[in-house]
């Protein structure tokens, strides 16, 4: 797997396939192709890259391809191509996600154009999947107490406010709060700030700070 990620191909025309790995690999770029969303579905082991599909193909169509992507979380730039479309159907791709729809015979260098942009999102996209999966790995090391203390800190609640509200005393709540930014590797309050943002815990998290509150 080279840096800049595979493009994936699912196109059911054997023909379409070659013509377009031939293409891409010309330039330099690492192709695996299938033969249909099943196949794809299947054999795909979560590289980085982006997805090029054809809409109208046997079994599961392009557009249902996309929402299982989607649905399975693959952070996937999708480029859509068919040779029978129409307006409604490109519209229900690009609301769906897809960063661009491509009509048969398409010019080879737009395609390769938008390839390359598709690339470049999927290399950023990927980047950013890690960092958030990163995040939520240190999120789960902390104690529910831990977590309580992280929301209040991300909230920019001082230590006694923190402890008067949860019904502990400052050196505990300095003692927890000093375990948690260590798990989390925060730097700062802005840096916790800035990864509790990023996996988005707030609302996943009030109910339980709540309940801790309403117990105390």
């Amino acid at each position: 797997m080279n840096d800049r990620g595979a493009v994936l191909v699912v196109d059911d025309d054997a023909a379409a396939r070659e013509s377009l790995h031939w293409l891409l690999e010309s330039v330099g770029l690492e192709v695996l192709c299938f033969s249909s969303a099943d196949e794809f579905l299947a054999k795909y082991s979560g590289e980085p890259g982006c997805l090029i599909i054809d809409v109208r193909m046997p079994g599961m169509s392009g557009l249902e391809l996309q929402r299982e992507v989607q649905k399975r979380d693959w952070r996937l730039p999708i480029i859509m191509v068919t040779g029978h479309g129409d307006v409604p159907m490109a519209v229900r791709a690009m609301r769906a996600g897809a960063i661009d729809f491509l009509q048969k015979p398409y010019d080879d260098q737009m395609l390769l154009e938008r390839t390359e942009q598709a690339l470049k999102m999927a290399r950023a996209t990927w980047d950013e999947w890690n960092q958030e999966k990163e995040i939520k790995s240190r999120f789960a090391q902390l104690t529910r107490r831990e977590r309580e203390i992280a929301m209040c800190v991300g909230a920019g609640k001082p230590n006694k406010l923190i402890a008067h509200e949860l019904g502990l005393s400052c050196k505990t709540i300095e003692a927890y709060r000093a375990n948690m930014m260590n798990k989390m590797s925060a730097s700062s309050v802005v840096h916790l700030v800035h990864m509790l943002t990023k996996i988005d815990v707030q609302d996943e998290q009030y109910d339980a700070v709540q309940h801790s509150k309403a117990s105390v």
